[in-house]
């Protein structure tokens, strides 16, 4: 598993798309990602971290699972298919955007792109489950983008995306009705997990009829010497 920064080095091509019954081997036209990769390493594509399985100079290949397949757009990849890429972050290279993992939470729907100055705004329709995860002004990555939000309602959030990222992302073939993968920061869930933990020892540590507080005997029967 490869860490990236949601900063996208290329648009790559597909070339290839080959199906079995365990998966599919996608074959993507590339060069900058590919500087410096060796087999095996880590490449995001449209946000979903691959592993490089054969490569030349100027292509790749990666196996794609059936659960990546279904539950990502990466199930909807066709000869001429355009995805960013992004190679692994190495050990010592600089930090930019923020800790993208390449899993996918979710798949978004764009609802609407519009111009608002030199930039754009877009809006993207996301799955309830995932609306505790996702805040304003925080960060998300959409198809492997390092973004933050701008806007956010129930279901849907707003960004505002500079001419450099549109020019330089899958996001300018963007239209209403384009599915897209979404990956919330990585931050929220260790939060949730927290906070999910401290909820549970408070109930751990409280009897049926009333709180038991800290005793002696408690932190026996929870585990803890009493040496």
């Amino acid at each position: 598993m490869g860490i990236f920064t949601g900063l996208i080095v290329e648009i790559g091509e597909v070339t290839r798309v080959s199906r079995g019954p365990d998966g599919a081997r996608i074959l993507i036209a590339a060069r900058q990602v590919l500087e410096g990769t060796r087999l095996g390493d880590s490449i995001s594509i449209n946000g979903v971290d691959l592993t490089v399985v054969k490569m030349s100079q100027a292509s790749f290949e990666a196996d794609v699972s059936l659960e990546t397949l279904n539950r990502s757009t990466l199930g909807a990849l066709r000869t001429g298919s355009r995805v960013n890429l992004e190679r692994a972050l190495a050990l010592g290279e600089r930090f930019g955007g923020h800790m993208v993992q390449g899993h996918v939470d979710g798949v978004g729907e764009v609802l609407s792109v519009s111009v608002e100055g030199n930039s754009y705004r877009v809006r993207i329709k996301f799955p309830r489950e995932l609306s505790s995860y996702i805040a304003m002004k925080g960060s998300i990555a959409i198809d492997g983008i390092s973004l933050t939000v701008a806007s956010l309602g129930t279901d849907w959030l707003e960004l505002a995306i500079i001419p450099h990222t549109w020019n330089n992302t899958t996001m300018r073939s963007y239209k209403a009705g384009t599915k897209v993968n979404i990956e919330v920061d990585v931050l929220a869930k260790y939060v949730e997990r927290l906070m999910a933990n401290q909820t549970d020892n408070r109930r751990e540590m409280g009897a049926s009829g009333g709180d038991r507080g800290l005793t002696i005997d408690r932190l026996v029967e929870l585990g803890f010497s009493a040496d």
